[in-house]
């Protein structure tokens, strides 16, 4: 029977009481703040009041704490970090549970992370259910937990397991939390709110307050071992090497004072650039994903992919992960078989490493068929070779195939898909679905929109993107869409700047400086050289003469210096790593010199800011021209498929906060360098004003 009721705006706490057999009585709060019950102001005034009024209730035996909707409370309302924080705090609240007299178990359906699983933390126990995922999640944000989170999960497992915890950022599995001692009960197969009841009469009245609670100290060795590998990962990441000082806090410190150590560093994070940057990531993510309106989504049950190469293969395993059957053609059987072979290959090594239950049963989900095999597929994903009469040719026979509602989409990197879909009996069905190599690891999808693909279609293969575990970000037609347009512009400053004296090694070690994980030249070799060779010779015909030209990648393609896999290409691989070439450094001084360079450019600031201006200005230009939907999903583009430092948001976002005269300048002498078909965008000062218009 419910009694109270704490409304604020957005939703409420309802508390109803229970009398058990023994005759005493138990409350039950239910925090109902649709959709997520995300930890706003007004939830956590909601449950303030809440746990302030229950004190006071004299016959009370205990407290269940839930959340409404299938979900406990899955975080922090993150649009308020960009405001100063009001109270009452999580930490307010939690202190109001821990004064309660009486034991309160947190009875957690669905997510309880971050604040939300802190909140948790604040409970004496922990029952969940079996799909219930718990974690700390902020370092993701660019934050360290701010409610007591690194303290009192050290209570709870040892220190060396609360740094992987709190520097992964990652969500963990009810069974996994109980293994680990993050909570207490998994009930499986009953009702969650019994299985709570039960837990708080197990405990007999008796508070247990984390914080009180003696730290679980993990070895020496062990806990540096895990601090080391933390920071190694963090690439830079300031809020993991804070955790690890909060943790070491928690250990050392009286608690409150170290629960007011982690409050300040949280909110001192909130306001640096990182955090802003991540944010400003987390919002184009959610952004990038959503939905046309007042559009349903056809259902994709069935899939077919037709060229068993690397990508297709790739693209097939992607699907086969989430459960989708697959039908997997090829021209010839032999390509066939091998695709599959490797297929099989792909399976077992994602067993080894965990990421599959089963690698025979992924592998059983792609079935190798004839083309005339595919009529049945909701959608074909068409992942051969780069020649557009054989695209069209295979669009065709397609369609005559598949019946009038399924989708035919191209994993092209750059070819016209308008003129793909021109000889279509139904275009609106037609689209690109660009998947990034390796397929079935790299997050981002860019989902074409052709001139006359429908809503419905888009709608669809964005869904099917976020079935997938994929990032979709929707873009129009245009050479080399989002991604590779800019990356193209990237690719021909570094070669610039070749021809003006700096080194791939100069050019590599400045991006990296930056914050890029790996230097253009490094990533140019990896990918291998004959590909981008294949698309310069493919636009040759079209180049303007008066446009300048660097030769230098072509010198080195006919002398079949392809990359890594070749043994040699910008660098020389013959040690097992990359190493300076003089080969290359003798083709770079030839260029430099017929150019008449005399001051070749070296310096890491000069290189940066060269590039990124380059990467900047191509980025307003597309955006101008409509192929990119808003200057946030560009961002999302390049910090989840080229390696942009995640840390400053993307490009735009990074940007928009220079000082504008200074991004304003340097993408001026980045033209005026280029020469002839480099002008600076028009629309430049517009776009970076609504970077964070999110």
């Amino acid at each position: 029977m419910s009694d109270m009721t704490n409304s604020a705006p957005g939703g409420q706490v309802e508390v109803s009481h229970r009398m058990l057999e023994d005759g005493r009585k138990i409350a039950i709060a239910t925090i109902d703040f649709p959709p997520i019950n995300a930890g706003s102001l007004a939830q956590r005034t909601a449950v303030l009041k809440c746990f302030q009024k229950l004190a006071q209730n004299s016959d009370l035996a205990g407290v269940i704490l839930r959340g409404a909707g299938n979900n406990f409370v899955g975080g922090a309302d993150i649009r308020e970090f960009d405001a100063p924080a009001q109270a009452p705090h999580l930490p307010d609240v939690i202190a109001a549970m821990e004064a309660c007299p009486v034991p309160i178990v947190a009875a957690i359906d669905g997510a309880a992370l971050g604040g939300g699983f802190e909140l948790a933390l604040g409970c004496d126990a922990r029952v969940a259910r079996p799909a219930a995922l718990v974690g700390l999640p902020e370092v993701t944000l660019g934050l360290i937990p701010g409610a007591g989170g690194t303290l009192r999960t050290s209570r709870l497992i040892d220190t060396a397991a609360t740094v992987e915890l709190v520097t992964s950022g990652r969500r963990v599995k009810a069974n996994e939390a109980l293994s680990m001692g993050l909570v207490d009960v998994v009930v499986d197969g009953e009702d969650l709110l019994e299985g709570a009841i039960r837990q708080l009469q197990s405990m007999g009245g008796a508070k247990r307050k984390l914080k009180d609670l003696p730290v679980i100290l993990a070895g020496a060795e062990d806990f540096e071992v895990a601090c080391q590998s933390a920071l190694r990962k963090a690439r830079g990441a300031n809020a993991v090497a804070e955790a690890i000082a909060a943790i070491r806090d928690s250990a050392i410190l009286p608690s409150d004072e170290a629960l007011t150590k982690e409050r300040h560093t949280s909110l001192r994070l909130r306001r640096e650039p990182q955090s802003k940057a991540l944010r400003h990531l987390f919002f184009a993510e959610k952004a990038a994903m959503k939905l046309p309106a007042s559009v349903t989504p056809a259902k994709i049950s069935e899939v077919g992919v037709v060229g068993a190469g690397r990508m297709g293969q790739g693209i097939a395993v992607a699907f086969a992960q989430r459960g989708f059957k697959v039908l997997l053609a090829e021209k010839d059987p032999e390509g066939l078989e091998l695709g599959l072979r490797a297929i099989a290959e792909t399976a077992k090594s994602l067993e080894a490493k965990g990421r599959i239950d089963s690698a025979s049963e992924l592998r059983a989900r792609v079935i190798g068929v004839s083309l005339a095999g595919m009529a049945s597929c909701d959608l074909v994903v068409e992942a051969i070779f780069e020649d557009m009469q054989v695209k069209k040719k295979l669009f065709s026979d397609l369609e005559a195939l598949l019946r009038d509602e399924a989708i035919i989409a191209t994993n092209t990197s750059y070819l016209d898909i308008d003129e793909m879909a021109s000889g279509t009996r139904l275009p609106g069905r037609v689209a690109g679905l660009h998947f990034f190599n390796p397929a079935n690891v790299m997050r981002l999808v860019e989902v074409v929109r052709a001139e006359k693909t429908t809503d419905s279609t888009i709608a669809a293969l964005l869904n099917l993107g976020r079935k997938l575990g994929k990032l979709p970000v929707v873009a129009r037609v245009g050479d080399g869409f989002i991604g590779n347009r800019i990356f193209a512009a990237y690719r021909q400053q570094c070669e610039f700047l070749l021809e003006e004296g700096a080194l791939p090694d100069d050019i590599d070690q400045a991006m990296r400086s930056f914050g890029f994980a790996m230097g253009p030249f490094e990533v140019f070799d990896l990918a291998g050289l004959d590909i981008a060779w294949a698309q310069r010779k493919r636009l040759a015909p079209t180049r303007d003469p008066r446009a300048r030209y660097v030769d230098i990648a072509d010198q080195l393609c006919e002398l079949q210096r392809f990359g890594k896999r070749a043994g040699a290409g910008w660098y020389n691989y013959a040690s097992g790593k990359a190493e300076p070439d003089p080969l290359v450094s003798a083709l770079i001084a030839a260029a430099a010199k017929a150019r008449g360079v005399v001051d070749p450019v070296k310096t890491t600031e000069t290189i940066q800011q060269r590039l990124l201006a380059a990467i900047v200005n191509e980025a307003a230009l597309l955006l101008g021209e409509g192929v990119a939907q808003r200057p946030s999903d560009v961002d999302v583009v390049m910090a989840h498929g080229y390696g942009f430092p995640k840390l400053k948001g993307g490009p735009l976002h990074w940007a928009a906060a220079q000082p504008r005269e200074e991004v304003l300048a340097s993408i001026e002498e980045m033209a005026n360098a280029s020469g002839y078909g480099i002008e600076p965008a028009a629309n430049l000062a517009i776009v970076l004003d609504q970077v964070d218009n999110v």
